[in-house]
């Protein structure tokens, strides 16, 4: 973490290693916020326990690259602090779960994640049509259990990973519900969401 050596994590860490208290316990919470404008637009929450300690100036370097070269300034006051995790657990649209430091660690990012917002904003704004065509197919898939109910005046996609694609539908005042569309087969890169995307449709349209 790249912080201000005034912010109180800063702070805390400073003083540890004054009086060689070496373990400052730390819980980091982060929040995933949907970047398309739905209800409850919170996706999911994260906390990550550990040890917190500053990164040493001899390792800056090295950790400067996990964002994008940028280093503490020393006139601006800034620092590298470094979390060991302990546990992590997380509560989000799949379930509440905890995970190991040892799996935590040998986690890698979806390969779509660095692209996930831009991707689902693209297709909340020029692939309209195509997501209320999956629309009407939940209402068809739902018609023997709920007849009266009207069809669903709104949808967004909430969530992209490499194994499907969530959308969130509703109407307004009304409640709402997601629905989870998986790919014929998980997509390791862009050009494959695109055969994963054009298949989803295409199986709708038929």
């Amino acid at each position: 973490m790249l912080v201000s050596a005034t912010a109180p994590a800063a702070r805390a860490v400073a003083a540890a290693e004054l009086t060689a208290v070496h373990d400052v316990g730390a819980v980091l919470e982060i929040t995933d916020v949907a970047p398309v404008a739905v209800p409850h637009r919170i996706r999911g929450r994260g906390w990550i326990s550990g040890r917190l300690d500053a990164v040493p100036r001899t390792r800056h370097a090295d950790t400067a690259r996990l964002f994008g070269g940028r280093v503490p300034l020393r006139d601006e006051g800034e620092t590298f602090l470094r979390l060991e995790p302990d546990d992590a657990w997380t509560d989000d649209l799949w379930g509440a779960s905890s995970v190991s430091a040892e799996d935590f660690i040998g986690s890698r990012p979806d390969p779509l994640a660095r692209h996930e917002a831009e991707l689902l904003q693209h297709l909340a704004g020029a692939h309209q049509d195509q997501l209320e065509a999956l629309c009407a197919f939940v209402g068809e898939q739902d018609a023997a259990s709920r007849p009266a109910v009207e069809p669903w005046q709104h949808v967004a996609p909430v969530a992209l990973d490499r194994f499907g694609i969530r959308l969130r539908f509703w109407r307004p005042g009304g409640r709402g519900f997601d629905a989870r569309f998986d790919f014929h087969t998980p997509v390791d890169d862009i050009v494959g969401l695109r055969h994963a995307m054009h298949h989803l449709f295409a199986s709708v349209a038929r």
